[in-house]
């Protein structure tokens, strides 16, 4: 069975992490309903050589911020979860609070409230105690909280392998196996 998964892309660096999850979710046809802020969008221009078309063009169905009556804004539209990659701290602020102004946060809402998957993948550096604040009230709910921090037990040998293993740990969260994960073997 297919899984139907929100992606959410805010204005916090990590446009290319953003591009390989749905890059992965896309070779495993998973049917994602895409949602870009305004200022990702900008991110994507700034740190991609993509377009935001070219975000589009990997998504099944692409929501626009202003549309709060959209299918992904209601719970009666079943989905598997929800991921925003990255997640602005502004963004972050307004799932732990509810306020559902735009259409991002009003699906993290949603999903919330059903009790679905949402994974948030937070990029900022260092973090304030608001920040963590923030962070830790959503866990305490349920809400994965996922940073993008890098792992090197698997001997990566570019940026892509890094990206690539980080896209791979947003996936797992959504039970998605893709061929592409590295795996801790264990010994030391």
């Amino acid at each position: 069975m297919t899984k139907r998964i929100i992606v959410g892309i805010t204005g916090a660096s990590g446009a290319p992490l953003a591009h390989r999850v749905l890059e992965l979710m896309r070779d495993l046809d998973v049917e994602v309903h895409l949602l870009l802020s305004k200022w990702g969008m900008r991110l994507i221009e700034s740190e991609t050589p993509w377009s935001p078309d070219d975000f589009y063009s990997m998504a099944k169905v692409v929501h626009k911020q202003g549309e709060l009556g959209a299918s992904i804004s209601s719970g009666s539209y079943r989905t598997d979860g929800m991921v925003i990659v990255p997640c602005s701290m502004k963004t972050l602020a307004s799932v732990r609070t509810g306020a559902s102004d735009n259409l991002v946060a009003r699906a993290a809402d949603v999903v919330i409230k059903e009790g679905r998957k949402l994974v948030l993948v937070p990029r900022e550096c260092p973090m304030s105690p608001i920040h963590l604040e923030n962070m830790l009230a959503l866990a305490k709910i349920g809400v994965t909280i996922l940073p993008p921090v890098l792992g090197f037990y698997y001997r990566p040998t570019s940026i892509d392998d890094m990206v690539t293993h980080l896209a791979c740990r947003v996936l797992d969260q959504f039970g998605l196996e893709h061929p592409e994960a590295t795996r801790w073997g264990g010994g030391m």
